[in-house]
């Protein structure tokens, strides 16, 4: 499976894979994350079901607050 991943081209063995196992397999750890598929934001309690196919476009943000 072919994606893009923040904008750089990324290759996976599997068909698909949910955001979670995206997750884990790129160690995304911090625990404040913005995703979105294809422009469209996913949230938190999704990230178990939504399922990335070929050819999606993901972005992970990483949010940052501080003063």
């Amino acid at each position: 499976m072919n994606i893009t991943l923040n904008n750089r081209p990324e290759s996976f063995g599997q068909e698909r894979i949910t955001i979670s196992e995206l997750l884990e397999i790129k160690n995304f750890t911090f625990k404040m994350l913005v995703i979105k598929v294809n422009n469209k934001l996913v949230k938190k309690d999704s990230y178990d079901s939504s399922v990335i196919k070929n050819g999606d476009d993901v972005t992970v943000l990483h949010l940052v607050s501080g003063g």
